[in-house]
């Protein structure tokens, strides 16, 4: 019998059970639409991280007291209460001195904590950042309207703020048009001079939810360290990336000779995006892989009830394999057309599980962007290929026992089935 025939064959007896093979088929489409769909959510979800982090730029690398696992989040506690020397102003200083770091542009310093914003009787709990004219730059920040801190506002401890769109949308319930309102920073009036363009999640939380101010101001009205010249975090900016690991040698020296402390007990941390990227993409990958093993579970419930339609179909269809080997066919034949039956039912349902399994990770995308957030789901081919191939293996692997079991049936035994 050759492969040809055998599909026929296989094409007519599934055409002559439509609703048992419909349903059959059905666990095969739900199984390879679920692998689909997972892969795509979690391959848009780490190009969305991804893409958020380098949108930043591939050349910024951040700077931190202390030697702990991570950065200290939003607002933390600056000092960690061990001898470590913090971060400070004149640090800074040292490391943009183009002689001792070459491969540094700009050094952005910033001190951070969460206060309440209020604006009528509207009030939201933010990130406030006091930062430098450089900051703007050194994030690549855009505005939407009105300008950023400068040195005028860094000398004359202005009360000014540069609020992030989401912030804006909460206190005024629209982000344009904004610029000269007053608003309250815990009880105290700042002038609103810029509105930044919407960037989404950022490396520590969204960008969006922040508000920005001079950090003369920020040190003598909001937050008040025990040094003057003390500060959170320096954000540095290398020349290109290819000198990111040259600049991170750099800043390294330079720390440890201002704070006197030996290769490998240093007391700060410098972390790159690269860094920050890899993180994000071990996550998000080992939640890929999580979720799309999940749903290949259900494939192999599929299997399963392929197997067990076709061991109904040998039990069916004995007279019939009798009269086939009584008039020559051979073993092989009745192997080959059982397979293919089984390997026809999973192929049929993993070509329209991928459709379904795109359908719904485009559904997922749309309702994403609906709602504002910037998620685009990502159906690869190799996803698509890995759950075909698949699908087929899982019809051939369950169909091998129901076609062994017809092609072992002995003729006399099987013609005198009832």
């Amino acid at each position: 019998m050759s492969f040809l025939q055998a599909l026929l064959e296989a094409l007519e007896s599934l055409n002559g059970n439509k609703l048992r093979s419909g349903l059959t088929v059905l666990g095969i489409v739900i199984g390879v639409a679920a692998v689909i769909a997972m892969l795509a959510l979690g391959n848009g979800a780490q190009a969305a991280i991804t893409g958020s982090i380098s949108s930043i730029g591939t050349n910024l690398l951040f700077v931190f007291k202390g030697t702990r696992d991570g950065p200290p989040g939003p607002g933390g506690d600056r000092r960690s209460g061990n001898n470590d020397r913090p971060l400070t102003l004149s640090d800074a200083d040292a490391i943009a001195d183009p002689f001792a770091a070459p491969s540094v542009a700009s050094v952005a310093p910033a001190i951070q904590t969460n206060g309440t914003i209020a604006f009528g009787g509207e009030n939201t709990t933010t990130q406030i950042s006091g930062v430098t004219t450089a900051y703007a730059s050194v994030r690549n920040m855009e505005l939407s309207e009105g300008e950023f801190i400068n040195e005028e506002h860094l000398l004359g401890r202005m009360s000014v703020v540069v609020l992030g769109p989401e912030t804006a949308d909460t206190l005024f319930g629209h982000h344009d048009g904004v610029v000269g309102e007053v608003i309250r920073i815990e009880g105290q009036p700042f002038r609103v001079i810029g509105v930044l363009v919407a960037k989404g999640g950022g490396t520590f939380g969204s960008e969006d939810n922040a508000a920005y101010i001079p950090f003369t101001t920020a040190q003598a009205r909001l937050i008040k360290n025990n040094s003057r010249d003390e500060v959170d975090v320096l954000l540095i900016q290398a020349t290109s990336s290819e000198t990111v690991d040259l600049a991170v040698d750099e800043i390294s020296n330079i720390l440890r000779q201002r704070h006197r402390t030996p290769i490998g007990a240093d007391d700060f941390t410098v972390l790159t995006q690269q860094d920050f990227l890899k993180t994000f993409e071990t996550i998000t990958g080992v939640l890929t892989v999580f979720l799309g093993g999940i749903a290949a579970i259900s494939l192999l419930v599929g299997g399963i009830g392929i197997m067990n339609i076709m061991l109904v179909s040998v039990t069916e269809r004995t007279r019939e394999i009798g009269l086939r080997k009584a008039l020559g066919a051979r073993k092989k034949d009745i192997l080959m057309q059982f397979l293919t039956e089984s390997s026809l039912l999973s192929l049929i349902g993993g070509i329209i599980g991928i459709t379904f399994g795109w359908l719904i990770a485009f559904t997922a995308g749309t309702v994403a962007e609906a709602l504002g957030y910037d998620f685009t789901p990502i159906v690869g081919t190799d996803a698509v290929i890995l759950s075909t191939s698949f699908s087929a293996a899982i019809g051939l692997f369950f169909g091998i026992y129901p076609a062994s079991r017809a092609a072992n049936l002995e003729p006399v035994e099987a013609l005198r089935y009832e």
